[in-house]
């Protein structure tokens, strides 16, 4: 007899080296050596969920009771997998491009992020899998019960809730250790699907192992097999084609519907091709796990006590003939089975749950909306955290108010049918552009409606009112409300009828839906997407950002995203718009990029929702105009002209405006000018004139001193030097313009300009203000020509003496490198900087900032800046927000051999 403690033992101990190999591959992801965790095999075994107890031991049961009926249950994934991979490839690239989290999250993403669709379709999942996690906890259960009784072929254990709860809690502590370590649901679970690699192989060695020993152990092989099958009540059972082309169509549709399925196959899947090696390996695998099932039910009927389980005959056979280790395999097979299954399930559920249902709730709760205080990351991981309890205590509390009493295939079937109720809005949505909001959730809405009242309810029996009376005349005796015979229709298998009327209404209902209502813009953007997701595979709108700030976005994306990811994006795309050391402009594109982002750890309903808050309203681009105004070229073709038109008006009206602006500005600044120049010129030539007549006259009459004449004298020189120099500005201004200058280009060290610069500006007020400088940094070797390069510097540094006005002036000036070709030289004072409305003319020639009388100039000297750096190949740029005035001069370490004319 085999000893209980041992098989305890044995599950403790395989609980253990899954957890173990799990923590392993996690920490190989998260080192970035992937390996062989990215393997199409892997990806293939971890199909292996759809395996679950139900085909592990309900297949032999379901086999025992219908004959070869229990095929369709590996038929129907097996032709989707061969025959129509493409749509798998499909929801694959929809769920890369879109960022999709789950099978709720890809519906309501289709049809316009819409939270309604996500709340409807978890809602399903959640209620449609709890039969199924039942299945699984009841098929443990059980399992413990065949090997706690001195009879192994007694089935009626007091212990059987106390087991399932207790499996219930152990696989909610597994799973939340490894199912919520990553918010971002797009990052793979690298551990659970390794885990569940190893379990495939555990489970189809276990049922393979039980099936030879059925074979060639208690018979004498194939031969001998097939004599015993033409003798047993297995040969028996006809095949109802209806209920065959019925159930393989369920099984079809769980491959895609199921939560864990779509987790495994669009969630997890990391490569795209590996649908191709999946498409014929997992069909093989599955052929594999059906090869035994008849022989293990024929021997089963044949040798074990009247009465026995057939859903246990795996467990049941290998112990009736004391083979302990097989049995203790078989035992870990089924176990594999099972809570493969869950952990999945819980995975998919809990991040449906958190996305769709709790994150919206309590965004709509905070006062402050997006931005508000608070770690939306714990939010969301308490969420799936508790989502998980609580979707196993759904499983828990159906197994027993249920009773458990009913076939492990027939619970399956009940799941099946649920989750398939999503599949017309599903199919629907990615090959049909005009499908609606409103079509899918009235389809949704129903065949739920139908599929609970004729098919859900009725396995809690009695306990959900549904008694034989019920059954038999219906609600208040109105017979064509009978709960299996709806409208009258008979003698029908109650399967086939629930899931004839419930998927038949909700397709027929999602069609007239979406004929009869008009999509929003966004369901048309968004249905463009999807049906043409390999021509389109980019985002889906264009945000508006005029209401975005960065700022806000950043907060938000921390708390989503976390601080550290949150700020490489952002630094990733500051340097992609040329803004190192800023934050980037929230344009439309960014703001794309960060939904998506944000899609994978609170789904693409939600980050929408959050985005929109701060964001505001979706631009529409013409690439997706294009793509959803097709009902005729006409309407295409005028649509597209038109957007065009209202771009490039409101472009050229935008720039007309500016243009206005600053030749205003700079008609302003004209008048100023030639006032100041008629001054400067009036004032010197005033004084020449005044002077040179009084010496005319002493020199007529003799009377003047030889001071007053030395006197005299200086001041007409002084006059005619500043006059002087006001027609050089003005000739060398536009000698510079012209592109006649001659540069005298020679290599040099820019510490030596810098140097000559601050010397020459360091006489008579200089003292005023402090310069401060990197000296090691400005050691860089240039060929440039040194005096014009000395002037522009000249020129800045008297600049920031005349016009900072803080207490206490400084300029700092700093020079670097950028990359190896080229140099950054700031010029940064501490004063109060220049007004904004003023930086887009100060390097005008016309400009003036100040009153005259402060500047003593003529307002040439950045114009004439901004020349000379032309010239020598570079630029000069004031810098906004830097707290005084700044300038920034970019500049190429090499000369230029093409460009503007040197002379």
């Amino acid at each position: 007899m085999f000893h209980f403690n041992i098989l305890v033992l044995a599950c403790l101990s395989y609980a253990t080296f899954l957890f173990v190999v799990a923590f392993w591959a996690e920490k190989r992801a998260e080192a970035g050596r992937l390996g062989w965790l990215r393997s199409p095999w892997v990806y293939t075994l971890s199909l292996s969920i759809y395996c679950t107890a139900w085909t592990f031991y309900g297949a032999v049961g379901y086999a025992a009771r219908s004959g070869l009926e229990y095929l369709t249950i590996y038929l129907g994934p097996s032709l989707v997998m061969i025959g129509w991979w493409w749509i798998l490839r499909k929801l694959v690239r929809i769920g890369r491009t879109q960022r999709i989290t789950s099978v709720a999250d890809l519906i309501s993403s289709r049809y316009g992020k819409s939270t309604t669709l996500g709340v409807l379709v978890t809602l399903l999942a959640v209620i449609g899998t709890t039969p199924y996690i039942a299945l699984q906890l009841q098929s443990v259960a059980l399992s413990f019960a065949v090997f706690g009784l001195n009879d192994p072929s007694g089935m009626v254990v007091p212990d059987l809730d106390k087991t399932a709860l207790w499996v219930a809690a152990g696989l909610a502590l597994f799973t939340i250790l490894f199912g919520t370590r990553n918010l971002d649901a797009n990052e793979r679970h690298h551990g659970v699907v390794t885990a569940i690699a190893l379990e495939a192989v555990v489970k189809f060695v276990a049922l393979v192992g039980v099936g030879m020993f059925v074979v060639w152990g208690l018979s004498d092989g194939m031969g001998d097999m097939m004599t015993r099958l033409d003798a047993s009540p297995v040969a028996q059972h006809s095949i109802h084609g209806t209920r065959w082309i019925t159930l393989t169509l369920l099984s079809g549709a769980a491959l895609i519907t199921l939560p864990r399925m779509f987790q495994v196959i669009v969630v997890e899947n990391v490569d795209e091709n590996h649908l191709f090696t999946a498409g014929w390996a997992f069909p093989l695998y599955l052929f594999g796990m059906s090869l035994f099932v008849i022989p293990i039910a024929v021997v089963g009927l044949d040798v074990l006590p009247s009465g026995s389980n057939p859903d246990m005959f795996v467990l049941t056979l290998p112990l009736h003939y004391d083979q302990r280790v097989l049995a203790t395999l078989s035992f870990l097979g089924g176990f594999s089975s099972a809570t493969s299954m869950v952990i999945v399930a819980s995975i998919a559920l809990s991040t449906m749950v958190s996305n769709h249902i709790v994150m919206p709730i309590w965004l709509s709760s905070r006062t402050g909306g997006a931005t508000m205080s608070g770690d939306v990351r714990s939010v969301v991981l308490s969420a799936r955290r508790l989502s998980i309890f609580g979707v196993l205590a759904l499983g828990y509390l159906y197994f027993h108010f249920s009773g458990g009493s009913e076939a492990l295939a027939s619970i399956g079937m009940i799941s099946f049918s649920g989750v398939a109720q999503v599949l017309p809005a599903l199919l629907g949505g990615i090959f049909w552009r005009g499908a609606t909001r409103v079509g899918a959730i009235a389809g949704v809405v129903l065949g739920f409606c139908i599929w609970a009242y004729s098919m859900f309810l009725p396995s809690f029996g009695a306990a959900a009112g549904y008694t034989q009376t019920f059954l038999d005349n219906g609600p208040f005796g109105i017979a064509l409300l009978r709960p299996q015979a709806l409208f009258g229709v008979e003698g029908v298998d109650p399967v086939v009828h629930a899931v004839v009327w419930s998927i038949a209404l909700n397709t027929l209902v999602f069609i007239l839906g979406s004929l009869m209502s008009f999509p929003r813009p966004v369901e048309r953007l968004q249905g463009a997407q999807f049906v043409s997701v390999f021509e389109h595979t980019g985002s889906t709108r264009g945000w508006s950002h005029g209401f975005a700030e960065a700022e806000d976005l950043l907060v938000m994306a921390q708390r989503i995203l976390g601080p550290a990811e949150a700020q490489n994006l952002f630094q990733a795309e500051a340097e992609a718009q040329g803004k190192q050391g800023y934050l980037p402009d929230a344009t439309s594109e960014f703001i794309e990029r960060l939904e998506r982002e944000l899609a994978g750890s609170v789904g693409a309903a939600t980050a929408h929702a959050m985005l929109g808050q701060i964001a505001g309203g979706v631009l529409v681009s013409v690439e997706d105009l294009m793509a959803v105004a097709d009902e005729t070229a006409q309407m295409l073709e005028y649509s597209t002209q038109l957007e065009h038109k209202s771009e490039e008006l409101a472009r050229t009206a935008r720039q007309l405006r500016e243009a206005n602006a600053k030749l205003t500005a700079l008609s302003i600044q004209k008048d100023a000018f030639l006032s100041q120049i008629s001054h400067e010129l009036r004032t010197p030539m005033t004084s020449i004139r005044a002077f040179s007549e009084i010496l005319r006259e002493a020199g007529q009459t003799g009377e003047m001193d030889g001071e007053s004449l030395t006197r005299f004298s200086g001041i007409i020189h002084d006059e005619a030097q500043r006059l002087t120099r006001l027609l050089d500005d003005l000739l060398d201004l536009s000698v510079l313009e012209n592109g006649s200058v001659t540069l005298n280009w020679t290599r040099t060290n820019l510490h030596d300009v810098i140097e000559r610069a601050v010397q020459a500006s360091s006489g008579g007020a200089a003292g005023a203000i402090t310069i401060r400088r990197h000296v090691l940094s400005e050691h860089i070797a240039i060929e440039t020509d040194p005096d014009r390069l000395a002037q522009v510097f000249i020129n800045l540094i008297t600049n920031a003496r005349k016009y900072c006005d803080a207490p206490q002036p400084e300029l700092k000036i700093y020079a670097r490198r950028i990359g190896e070709d080229a140099i950054q030289i700031d010029f940064i004072d501490n004063g109060s900087g220049i007004a904004k409305d003023k930086q887009a003319v100060i390097f005008e020639k016309f400009s003036r900032l100040t009153d005259h009388a402060k500047a003593g100039g003529a307002g040439l000297g950045l114009a004439i800046c901004r020349e000379i750096m032309v010239n020598l190949g570079g630029t000069i740029s004031y810098l906004p927000g830097q707290g005084g005035a700044a300038f920034r001069l970019d500049l190429a370490r090499v000369r230029a051999r093409s460009g503007r004319p040197s002379g």
